[in-house]
Parts: C-alpha cells; structure tokens; sequence
C-alpha cells in the first residue's frame, strides 16, 4: 500500500503506482445508499464502502499475509502537514478502533481517528485511475498540488 494525502475534496489514490488526482463530485459519485445515511461515531469513525472493502481484501489477497487487516492512518507530511497512509496490518495497538468492513479488519489508531471522523472511503475508477477516494469533511486546506492538507 502507499502513503498519500489527504485532500479538502475527494481524492483518488490510484491503483499501481500511488498517483493521486483531483475528482470532481461529478466523478464516479458513490452509488451505495450506505454513505448517505453514515454517522459517525466512536467505533465507527469512517465508512468503508463494499467496493473500498473489496479492493483492500484484494489488495490483501495480492500484496499481504494470512491474518492481515488494514491500518489506514494520517501521519505527518506534505507541502500542508498531513497526509494518509494505508498499510498491512496483523495486531490491534492499544489505542486502536477496530472495524470490520465486509470481512475485512480495519485498524484507526486514536490520533488518526480524530482527522478521519466522517471520512468515506470508497473504491472508483474513472479516466483519471483507479483507487480509493476519500471524502473527508476535516479536511480544510490543501496545498497547490493537492498532496496535503492542514
């Protein structure tokens, strides 16, 4: 998996070489009715969709280990101070929100958690890639280029 950032908008983490590009709302919206009724909460910070959930067992399948799940984290970073990181991961940390997704453990640690509260992350393909889009309403600023926000 590779560390990208996050954006004020949605942001597609394409697929093989971990480009990112812009997506417009227009673009490939999210078609699952789960994302329109999502709240978050203390155990379910961020909503993983059935199509995100696929492509990270995918992802597993293909590039991890038997007993693997998914940490999926903000780290320091970028022209504007943070960005995403998504990673393998086999055991939960102390501080962690475990969620399953459609089979498919996800790992939050408390830090992140606060800057991901909301977030959608969804799996798209469009003409700029393919990948996972997340829509974070924490997000308020991003630099020039998109790559990082604050």
């Amino acid at each position: 998996m590779t560390t990208e950032s996050i954006p004020s908008e949605e942001q597609i983490i394409t697929s093989g070489q971990g480009d990112t590009s812009s997506s417009s709302s227009s673009d490939n919206e999210n078609s699952d009715s789960e994302s329109d009724s999502f709240i978050p909460t203390d155990d379910a910070p961020i909503l993983v969709t059935a199509k995100a959930a696929k492509a990270f067992q995918l992802a597993i399948d293909n590039d991890g280990e038997e007993g693997d799940g998914l940490r999926v984290s903000v780290i320091g970073g970028g022209c504007s101070g943070f960005q995403y990181n998504l990673d393998f991961e086999k055991e939960e940390r102390p501080d962690d929100t475990v969620m399953s997704c459609s089979g498919v453990t996800v790992y939050i640690d408390s830090v992140s958690a606060g800057y991901l509260r909301g977030t959608i992350v969804d799996y798209v393909t469009s003409l700029q890639g393919q990948g996972f889009k997340f829509i974070n309403p924490n997000a308020k600023r991003t630099c020039g280029c998109g790559a990082s926000f604050s």
